[in-house]
């Protein structure tokens, strides 16, 4: 495993980063402990939650985490996130310093630690004033219950009135964004990683298989695999497959086998190898998911590899829209 600097800051971070939206969704905590055990083995020292991931109540995969990691806390950097409702009241959503309090406090209960080290904001909040946000951010990292703050599903104008603000009132900065990115999901690269280069912000990219569609394991005319997330009429994947996603994947694995790659390891050593890129998260809810992966992720695609992908998307794919997760 590699590791890399997240933006400006001299916190390391390893390239592959563990994605726990499965825990307590998809698989239980004993299923959760092999995939924690696996993902240290290899490396991985980057663990990504959110408070509202679960599937019986928000939170689950906060709570499995507290309870599986403790004296192993401090070898990994647990980055969490707010935002989501995690309650009935009007006020239990949003980025608002009421919630982001509560939020923050619930957040490390669950995970059984003191602090958070990086503390995410899950998407923007168009009706609480950015200052109003980023100052309570700015009191969680004085406090010492938060080392970092970033943001994620951000535009770029909305990271950089953040940056603005920061600047202005000599607060801390969003030190980081979390956005979708794979080889079907690209729209980042316009604005967003010119961006991020420009201000040394760190980038932890989530869905770097274009959520599972670049394994390979669903077909045109097919029914899709039993356990998939197809097959559980997951709403944003059937999204994405109306933009040529499977002929995309299909297009994409001879790719692979010239590499001796599967295709799965291209779409992570592809995101791996595109610039600007901090870290993908890998959504693991299976062992293999995680031994695969390890198998090839230090590899990198050369310019030649990398423009004839370039060639397949923009021969096959229609414009596609942010796809929120």
């Amino acid at each position: 495993m590699q590791y890399r600097k997240l933006g400006r800051t001299g916190l390391k971070v390893s390239e592959v980063s563990l994605g726990t939206m499965a825990f307590g969704r998809w698989i239980d905590e004993d299923a959760s402990a092999n995939i924690i055990d696996l993902a240290l083995d290899h490396g991985i020292n980057l663990f990504d939650t959110a408070d509202v991931y679960g599937k019986d109540q928000p939170g689950d995969s906060e709570r499995i985490l507290g309870n599986l990691l403790k004296e192993r806390r401090n070898d990994i950097v647990l980055a969490t996130k707010v935002h989501g409702r995690v309650g009935d009241g009007v006020n239990d959503a949003g980025q608002s310093r009421y919630h982001i309090i509560r939020a923050v406090e619930n957040s490390l209960k669950r995970l059984k630690t003191d602090y958070i080290d990086l503390y995410q904001v899950h998407r923007f909040d168009p009706d609480t004033p950015l200052e109003e946000t980023l100052r309570a951010l700015d009191d969680l990292i004085r406090q010492g219950k938060v080392r970092y703050i970033g943001a994620s599903n951000f535009a770029a104008w909305q990271l950089a009135k953040a940056h603005g603000i920061s600047a202005v009132h000599s607060l801390h900065r969003f030190e980081s964004l979390q956005p979708e990115y794979s080889i079907i999901t690209r729209n980042i690269e316009k604005e967003i990683i010119p961006f991020v280069q420009s201000e040394e912000v760190g980038v932890i990219v989530y869905s770097p298989l274009g959520r599972g569609i670049l394994s390979g394991k669903y077909k045109v005319g097919e029914i899709p695999p039993i356990g998939s997330r197809l097959a559980a009429g997951e709403k944003r994947l059937e999204d994405l497959l109306q933009k040529n996603a499977i002929e995309l994947a299909d297009a994409i694995r001879p790719l692979a086998e010239q590499r001796g790659l599967t295709s799965a390891q291209y779409a992570l050593s592809w995101v791996l190898s595109r610039p600007g890129i901090t870290s993908a998260i890998l959504g693991a809810s299976k062992p293999d998911h995680i031994t695969e992966a390890a198998k090839s992720w230090h590899e990198r695609l050369n310019e030649v590899e990398l423009t004839k992908v370039d060639e397949i998307t923009n021969n096959l794919q229609r414009p596609i829209e942010t796809v929120l997760h």
